[in-house]
């Protein structure tokens, strides 16, 4: 028998991890810790129903909406549902509702997918989409409308061509539109496009995030909608919430075949049964297909299909009778931090991994589990030898959530960064502002291929014909240690190589040696040097003569270079400063790669209309590439800069814009398009 602190503790903690969710999209235990949480308390309540106060969590549907947003009333409760662990959890469920009304002896059922998401609300007026919001508390939401309007799976005017429609059953409804119509669906990103953007973030050394739904969440209760329509979101609607001034159908099922024939996203996996017992038997086939899915979905949801029977059941609490959440096992446990390994990346970056007591998740062992990086350790305070909770979800990385901190014995140690790259043993970098630690030692053996990669691209050397492949070969077979050893290669050197006959290898050397007529901007640039992308190294050729004249300057003298801040003229002076570089350099000179800089003239000046301006480039433009942009600007006199400041004059923005996006609106730089900075230059 639980007494009454137990169910106040409970009260207080289920409060506490219901803003965590809703509000801060920031949970710290999983879902199924929660649903224990909550599932006790609602065995005390049933025990002692004189207990419950109108603040239980039972008596509410989330959390209050966040107090930075409009917030939105609701023209009808936003209700959850309760969770049924098991098919027979679902026969209970429907055992009780019979008992409440014996139409549910006959009735149809609709099994849908639990998507992961966010949940929410749609409002449309005559067909055009007027106002957007989250569920928040049930009752209350906040107004994200710019947000959704950027998602474009949302119809900002419903596309009905028919006045009526055939459902897949041979029902017929009326789809002329109601005058006010208030739709439900779940807004998420997608795994696959989670997985690309945290890879994108990783290699710029920036902040990852932790799962598909926090994503989702934060993108869209972003308060710059820009930033939203940056990130890869979707929908899929499933409710009818209100309709004024029209009819709608009355059966769940026509419901997703209505909302698909007005023109909004609707899953494909939804299946309507006769027999309970097939109803469940389809929901139990997703357990094991649920990594098919493009989304996260931790169940299925049978709905009972006659929505006028489902509401006459009426509720309890605030979850309704006519439906139930089927959940499936979570694929979430605890096991030891044995270790915390780093691994070094393409780009230099250090990502720190958990080394795992071997654990089975979803029917696989899990050893290693990300823990995204360094600040995230401190942010969480995971120590080793802790116990610690792992997810693992569809084919995403599994990754630590957390430490179970109630079970600490004391020894647990706390993490401290490294000081030298695990790969080469060089130090490591970390600058001020930004979430990632470097090797930034040219040579170092874990990214000598994306080194390489980086030198002989297109932007760089544009040494055609060396792709990755063959990169990887040069490297296997010894051939290559660093970037200089691509001028020392021999013809019967590569031809030795599988796949290598006369004509490769003699297109391949002569590549190489053309290379060594490009600038020193090129070469600059091509050095991988942290910070320094293709105008920046323009600045740099255009200041100094050669390359040991670069390596020679300090810090303040790089930032007398308009664009170019302080942690810039810290990484290329460290670079500079390595052993192992300057062995590259070397090596570079020695083998006649050593072009000339200084002063450049712009060639073909069109006008003088941009004289005095500075420009910065972010994002893919319809159009220009970024050298077609930057010779454009400074064909009308301009200058372009790799970095936002006070100074810039304007930020010309593309698709997908990065960090300088946000630093621009934040300076009150002003920001143009690809149209708008041609017709600036007239």
């Amino acid at each position: 028998m639980a007494n009454k602190s137990r169910y106040e503790e409970l009260k207080e903690n289920i409060h506490f991890h219901n803003h965590r969710y809703h509000v801060m999209d920031s949970p710290v235990i999983s879902d199924a810790e929660f649903d224990q949480l909550l599932n006790e308390l609602k065995r005390i309540e049933a025990e002692h129903p004189d207990w419950i106060t109108a603040d239980s969590p039972t008596r509410r549907a989330g959390a209050k909406p966040a107090d930075r947003f409009d917030k939105v009333r609701h023209p009808a409760p936003i209700l959850s549902l309760a969770n049924a662990f098991g098919a027979d959890d679902a026969r209970a469920w429907l055992e009780r509702v019979k008992r409440i009304d014996d139409r549910v002896e006959k009735a149809k059922f609709v099994v849908e997918p639990k998507i992961d998401g966010l949940s929410v609300v749609l409002h449309y007026r005559d067909g055009v989409f007027v106002q957007g919001a989250t569920r928040g508390d049930g009752e209350v939401g906040e107004d994200i409308t710019q947000n959704l309007r950027t998602i474009r799976s949302i119809p900002l005017k419903i596309p009905v061509r028919e006045s009526k429609v055939e459902s897949r059953k041979s029902a017929t409804f009326d789809l002329r539109l109601p005058t006010y119509l208030v739709i439900r669906g779940e807004a998420f990103m997608p795994v696959k496009e989670f997985e690309a953007l945290n890879r994108k973030l990783e290699e710029a050394g920036e902040k990852t995030y932790q799962n598909p739904r926090n994503t989702a969440a934060g993108s869209l209760r972003q308060l710059d909608p820009e930033l939203t329509a940056s990130r890869p979101l979707t929908i899929l609607v499933y409710q009818i919430v209100h309709a004024e001034g029209g009819k709608v159908p009355t059966s769940q099922w026509e419901i997703l075949e209505y909302l698909k024939a007005l023109g909004f996203p609707v899953t494909d996996i939804a299946r309507r049964f006769d027999d309970f017992e097939k109803a469940i038997a389809y929901t139990e086939s997703w357990e094991k297909k649920r990594d098919d899915l493009s989304y996260e979905t931790d169940g299925m949801v049978i709905k009972i299909d006659d929505l006028t029977l489902a509401a006459e059941l009426g509720f309890v609490g605030k979850d309704p009778r006519g439906a139930i959440a089927f959940k499936f096992p979570a694929r979430e446990v605890t096991t030891t931090l044995k270790d915390i390994g780093v691994a070094v990346g393409r780009t230099g970056v250090l990502t720190p991994y958990a080394i795992l007591e071997p654990v089975e998740i979803g029917g696989v062992i899990v050893e290693r589990a990300t823990l995204h990086n360094f600040d995230y350790i401190a942010e969480k305070d995971i120590r080793v030898g802790d116990r610690v909770l792992v997810k693992r979800a569809g084919e995403v990385i599994p990754y630590v959530i957390g430490p179970v901190v109630d079970v600490r014995k004391g020894k647990e140690k706390k993490y401290k960064p490294p000081t030298k790259c695990p790969a080469c043993g060089q130090d490591v970098e970390h600058f001020e502002g930004e979430v990632a630690w470097y090797c930034v030692n040219a040579a170092c053996p874990a990214q000598l291929v994306r080194n390489i990669e980086h030198f002989v691209s297109r932007g760089a050397m544009d040494i055609e014909g060396l792709g990755i492949k063959i990169v990887e070969q040069l490297i296997e077979s010894g051939l290559v240690k660093d970037v200089a050893d691509l001028y020392s290669l021999k013809r019967d050197q590569l031809l030795a190589l599988e796949g290598f006959k006369d004509k490769k290898t003699d297109n391949l050397l002569t590549a190489i040696e053309n290379s060594k007529g490009q600038s020193l901007a090129r070469l600059i640039a091509a050095l991988g040097i942290h910070g320094v992308g293709e105008v920046m190294a323009g600045d740099l050729a255009g200041t100094f003569p050669e390359l040991e004249a670069l390596s020679k300057s300090s810090a303040e003298e790089l930032q007398q270079i308009e664009g170019l801040g302080p942690n810039i003229a810290e990484s290329i002076v460290d670079w500079f400063a390595r052993s192992s570089n300057q062995k590259l350099l070397k090596k570079l000179k020695a083998v006649g790669m050593w072009p000339r800089g200084g002063k450049l003239k712009v060639e073909s000046r069109k006008s003088n209309v941009f004289d005095g301006l500075t420009f910065v480039v972010t994002g893919t433009l319809p159009t220009f590439s970024r050298d077609d942009a930057k010779a454009f600007i400074e064909s009308h006199g301009g200058k372009v800069t790799d970095s936002v400041s006070k100074k810039t004059s304007y930020l010309v923005l593309g698709e997908n814009p990065g960090s300088k996006f946000d630093k621009a609106k934040s300076l009150g730089v002003k920001i143009v398009g690809e149209a708008e900075l041609k017709k600036l230059a007239g």
